[in-house]
């Protein structure tokens, strides 16, 4: 008898399953852009949180990260040297010149949709706005290996390559964050499997059509690299306090090419 192994693959959804998925991450998209309206000089970070709250259960979604593993918002808000995982805070007070990066989920009809982006309070200092332009433009060309046929890590490698390209277009050095990368998603916000934001192509699970991941570099100014979580066991940070972005989509592999399921007008 000859036992044939089974190519193992990121499962596929349906086209109405990839709809729904695009419906909840239409409305993360409308929140993410009402929370950038409200984040001017003086705001809260707290008041970010009420913002995108109010959003997200007023198109009858549920936030997604809410509650999860304990998390305290309903949104992750990152400043400055804060890579991911900010914990919402009456305390941290925005000011002209920061570099905020806001990671929003929402859960409508038992969907998730999950996505992230880093904007500026008034104007960026010009090498802080290199990096967010180029960790913007990381993410756009590297989900474009996100085509059926490919495997896991193709993505992977496609973000590195794209951020050592991002370097030499913008001037800049950049370091992609230790120990943190995007996911599988689908019913729920984190499922299998992991996916770095660099690594050698041709490993790890097959694409399939349907397949859906979370891809979301995230990129340190000046190559550092190593972070260090705070006594919140939350919020990370850079070890040299250099500003971090973070940009994010969840994406679906199709025939036609990737298919952005949390599309956003200002993109």
């Amino acid at each position: 008898m000859v036992f044939h192994k089974r190519k193992k693959v990121i499962p596929g959804k349906t086209p109405g399953e990839l709809d729904a998925m695009e419906a909840a991450g239409r409305i993360v998209g409308i929140a993410l852009q009402e929370v950038r309206a409200a984040a001017v000089e003086g705001a809260t970070t707290a008041d970010l949180d009420k913002v995108a709250e109010e959003v997200i259960r007023a198109h009858g979604a549920i936030p997604t990260f809410l509650g999860y593993q304990g998390f305290t918002g309903s949104i992750c808000t990152s400043v400055n040297e804060v890579v991911v995982h900010g914990i919402p805070s009456s305390d941290v007070v925005l000011k002209t010149g920061d570099l905020v990066s806001i990671d929003c989920g929402a859960t409508f009809d038992g969907w998730v949709g999950d996505s992230a982006w880093s904007f500026g309070v008034g104007e960026l200092a010009s090498d802080v706005d290199k990096l967010n332009r180029a960790t913007e433009q990381v993410l756009l060309e590297g989900l474009q290996a996100m085509v059926p046929g490919n495997r896991l890590t193709d993505v992977s490698h496609a973000l590195e390559v794209a951020t050592r390209k991002a370097e030499r277009d913008f001037g800049i050095e950049l370091g992609i964050l230790d120990g943190y990368g995007g996911h599988g998603i689908g019913r729920t916000m984190h499922e299998d499997p992991y996916l770095a934001n660099e690594g050698k192509a041709g490993r790890g699970p097959f694409i399939e059509e349907g397949s859906t991941l979370a891809i979301e570099p995230m990129l340190i100014l000046g190559g550092e690299v190593d972070s260090e979580v705070l006594d919140d066991d939350w919020t990370v940070v850079t070890f040299d306090s250099a500003p971090a972005a973070h940009w994010e989509h969840t994406v679906a592999a199709t025939s036609q090419g990737p298919r952005i399921l949390t599309p956003r007008i200002d993109s």
